[in-house]
């Protein structure tokens, strides 16, 4: 692990730049909320439209439309889950050949790419479905995390929601991408919440999780089951962790109860996000779990389930936080501190702005 800065953090300043230290990367990020006062002559994005039709034939993932690959989609009327048409991993691509020299490495990259529809709508996303509805997105997860972890080691799910975040299609939906390997992030969490457990005796993200409920300066929502938090160690503006309060290892390992109480957090977080900036709010997400595949067979209680939320925008529904120069190359860099943006996000209503006038 990295040495800490010079000089211990016995306060959290709001006004002067520190840095802080995130466990589950072994990283460190530097916040500068004074920053978030300058002037701003940057790119304005453009606000997503509000104008999506319901159903439209063209849209390829819509029911009944016909797909790139002149696959017509049923009618369905819950999710839909099919291959993807253009998978960043194939099951059958061959070997690399051996390398001459040692900077100079390659290995074998396989998998599936799945593409899930939430709901037939166009125009709706997950803040505007109902608990029953959402319920059903959080079971066809499952349902794919085991379905694809039973042969796979690592399984992601995520959804990048707006055309800030790179989403080509405005339907709700979501990608599912399961690889031969583990990927770069699910290695480094591996690393760290392993490193964690055999030192204090607990998993990392149980006693992360347990520390923010009590303390509750950076905690947004909570229920029985889940809450969620600004984490400490935040790179995005308004980035959040969900977590469970009870020990769960994989998605599919939790109860009826749990996935009832999943959705009810999920959309409370999600309505308010929308609320923040009155826009239907672009974020990435996604859930990390312990490995699958032949890990199934292997002891995993330094894991902890949990579900990442990056959102890019800064100041307004406009205005983004840019992810370049010093971010990309030194080390991440904020410009308000967790415990503001978690504060602003907490005092948001829970009813979507959209209902407010219904």
């Amino acid at each position: 692990a990295e040495s800490a800065p010079d000089g211990p953090l016995l306060s959290l300043p709001t006004e002067h730049q520190h840095v802080r230290y995130n466990p589950l990367r072994d990283d460190w990020v530097l916040v500068s909320a004074h920053r978030v006062k300058r002037p701003w002559q940057g790119q304005l994005e453009k606000p997503p439209p509000e104008d999506v039709p319901r159903w439209d034939p063209k849209n390829p993932l819509c029911p009944g439309a016909t797909r790139a690959n002149g696959e017509v989609n049923p009618k369905y009327e819950g999710t839909f889950v099919f291959p993807n048409d253009f998978p960043a991993l194939q099951p059958d691509a061959p070997e690399p050949d051996d390398s001459d020299h040692s900077l100079f490495r390659a290995a074998p990259a396989r998998g599936l790419c799945k593409v899930m529809c939430f709901h037939p709508w166009s125009d709706l996303t997950l803040p505007l479905m109902s608990l029953p509805e959402i319920r059903a997105v959080i079971d066809a997860w499952a349902e794919l995390a085991t379905e694809l972890g039973a042969s796979y080691p690592w399984v992601q799910i995520f959804e990048n929601k707006g055309a800030m975040m790179g989403c080509s299609n405005p339907h709700p939906h979501c990608q599912v991408w399961a690889s031969s390997f583990l990927p770069n992030e699910a290695r480094l969490e591996d690393q760290s919440q392993r490193q964690h457990l055999s030192q204090h005796g607990v998993p990392m993200l149980l006693e992360y999780a347990e520390q923010e409920a009590r303390r509750k300066e950076r905690l947004v929502v909570e229920n029985a089951d889940w809450l969620v938090v600004v984490p400490y160690w935040a790179t995005w503006p308004y980035e959040t962790l969900l977590l469970p309060r009870r020990h769960v290892c994989r998605l599919q390992d939790l109860s009826d109860s749990e996935k009832d109480s999943l959705a009810s957090i999920m959309q409370r977080l999600l309505i308010k996000y929308d609320n923040l900036f009155e826009v239907s709010f672009p974020y990435s997400m996604g859930w990390h779990g312990a490995p699958t595949g032949s890990y199934l067979e292997e002891d995993c209680r330094h894991w902890q389930l949990h579900a990442h939320y990056y959102p890019p925008l800064l100041r307004s529904a406009t205005v983004r936080k840019f992810m370049v120069g010093y971010e990309m190359l030194a080390q991440a860099q904020r410009d308000l501190t967790p415990e503001q943006a978690a504060e602003r996000l907490r005092s948001l209503p829970e009813v979507h702005y959209k209902k407010r006038a219904e």
